[in-house]
C-alpha cells in the first residue's frame, strides 16, 4: 500500500510492442500473461494513506468525516458464488494494523479483519479435526447464531425509540448482524464435509515483523493452495508497507523503515533502497505466476483460470497521490502482453477493470462503484 517507484515501473510507450520497465523485466517470462496499466485512478478517492482501504471499494472521499465504505470487489464476487465453496472469500494480510486496515468490506461497510498467521491459513485448509472438535465447533456456531438472533430482536426494539439518524446507524449495524449470520450458516453446513489433503508441511510464521518478504511469499503460497483446492475463489492480500519496520531483503542492506523510506525526497540513499525492496515485490510476483503455471486443472493451469490483481492506492507515496495508480493484471484468460496507457492527467477509472472481471466470471454486471462500462482495451481470449 505504498505502491512502487514510478519511473521503475511504468513503461515508457504503449500497445503490445512496448518495452518491458525495469521492475517488469523482473516478470519478463509472463510478459504474454498480463496487463500493465497507466492512468488509472479511483474517481475522488483521495487522503493519502487511507485511500488503501478503497483499493477494491473504489469508495470516494475515505478521509472525509462520516465516511462509510462500500462492499469491495471480493465481498460482492463471495455474495454471489461464495456458496460454492468452503470459505466463501479470504481475507489475509501482512504487517496489518489490525482493526484499521483490510482490503475487504461488507456491503454495510464493515470491515473484516485480515488473517496474518500462514499457519492458521493452513489449519484452515487442511486440519479436519476429530468428530469431538467438529461437535464442538458446531455447538459454538449455533451459540454464535442464538446471539445474532438475540442482539438482531433486542436492536429492533430499540428502534422505535430512536430519531431518524440513529435509526439509520442501527440498520447498518442490522445489516452487518445478518451478514454474520450468513456466515455461521454457511460455516455449518461446510463442518462435516471432508477438507483436502496435501503433502506439503504446515508452514512456521515468521516472527519477526522484519521478515516481511518471506510473510509475503508464505501467503502467496496459501493462496495458491487455496486456489487450487478450489477451497474458495476469492482472495485479498494487504501487504500493510505502513506499518512494516525496517525489513530484510535479499542482497540489500535497508536501513530504514519502509514507510520513511517511501518519503524519500529524491534521496539517492532511499531511493536505492526502495527500489530494492520493489524489486523483491515483484521477483515474488514473478515466482507466484510460477507456481501457478505449473499447477494443471485439466488442459489449463490455475494461472490461466484464476484473474490475479495487483497494484497500489498510492500512485506516488512520497507526495501521498492517489492517481495514475501501479496496477497489473494477470492471468484469467484475456489478451495479456499490453500496456494499456490512459491519460495521465486525466485518468481513467479503474472501477472498469472490476466490472470486466466480474463479466469473466459470468455476473450480469454492468456497474460497479464509480465505473461507466467495462475495461477499455482489454479482450478475452
Amino acid at each position: 500500500n505504498l505502491g512502487l517507484l514510478p519511473e521503475q515501473f511504468f513503461p515508457q510507450n504503449s500497445g503490445r510492442e512496448y518495452k518491458l520497465s525495469p521492475y517488469l523485466q523482473l516478470l519478463e517470462r509472463h510478459r504474454d500473461d498480463f496487463t500493465v496499466f497507466s492512468g488509472v485512478w479511483h474517481p475522488d478517492v483521495d487522503g493519502g494513506h487511507p485511500a488503501d482501504i478503497c483499493f477494491l471499494t473504489a469508495a470516494p472521499h475515505p478521509g472525509s468525516g462520516g465516511f462509510r465504505n462500500t462492499i469491495s470487489l471480493d465481498q460482492f464476487i463471495s455474495e454471489r458464488i461464495g456458496h460454492l465453496t468452503r470459505f466463501p472469500s479470504m481475507t489475509l494480510g501482512v504487517n496489518v494494523q489490525q482493526g484499521q486496515r483490510s482490503l475487504s468490506w461488507t456491503g454495510a461497510g464493515v470491515l473484516i479483519p485480515c488473517e496474518e498467521k500462514p499457519s492458521s491459513v493452513y489449519k484452515q485448509l487442511f486440519l479436519q479435526g476429530t468428530e469431538r472438535d467438529i461437535e464442538l465447533h458446531l455447538k459454538k456456531l449455533e451459540l454464535g447464531k442464538s446471539i445474532m438472533d438475540a442482539v438482531a430482536g433486542q436492536t429492533k426494539d430499540l428502534v422505535r425509540t430512536l430519531g431518524p439518524k440513529d435509526r439509520l446507524r442501527v440498520d447498518q449495524y442490522l445489516t452487518g448482524v445478518r451478514e454474520l449470520e450468513k456466515r455461521l450458516v454457511a460455516a455449518q453446513q461446510w463442518e462435516r464435509v471432508p477438507k483436502p489433503t496435501t503433502t506439503l508441511p504446515a508452514p512456521v510464521d515468521p516472527a519477526d515483523p522484519k521478515e516481511y518478504m518471506e510473510k509475503v511469499r508464505l501467503m502467496y503460497d496459501m493462496s495458491r493452495l487455496a486456489l487450487e483446492t478450489d477451497s474458495t475463489r476469492a482472495i485479498t492480500i494487504l501487504l500493510d508497507s505502513v506499518n512494516s519496520p525496517t525489513i530484510e531483503v535479499a542482497g540489500a542492506d535497508i536501513t530504514d523503515g519502509y514507510h520513511n523510506l517511501s518519503h524519500h525526497g529524491k534521496s539517492e540513499g532511499k531511493l536505492k533502497q526502495l527500489e530494492a525492496i520493489d524489486q523483491g515485490h515483484m521477483r515474488l510476483l514473478d515466482e507466484l505466476f510460477t507456481n501457478m503455471k505449473q499447477v494443471t486443472e485439466g488442459s489449463e493451469s490455475l494461472f490461466d483460470r484464476t484473474m490475479v490483481l495487483y497494484g497500489s492506492n498510492l500512485g506516488n507515496a512520497n507526495t501521498h497521490v492517489t492517481t495514475n495508480l501501479p496496477v497489473l493484471f494477470a492471468g484469467g484468460g484475456f489478451q495479456h502482453g499490453q500496456h494499456l496507457a490512459f491519460d495521465t492527467q486525466n485518468n481513467y477509472p479503474l472501477p472498469n477493470l472490476f466490472v470486466s472481471m466480474l463479466q469473466r466470471m459470468d455476473m450480469e454486471v454492468d456497474r460497479f462503484a464509480t465505473s461507466t462500462g467495462t475495461m477499455h482495451g482489454l479482450e478475452l481470449l
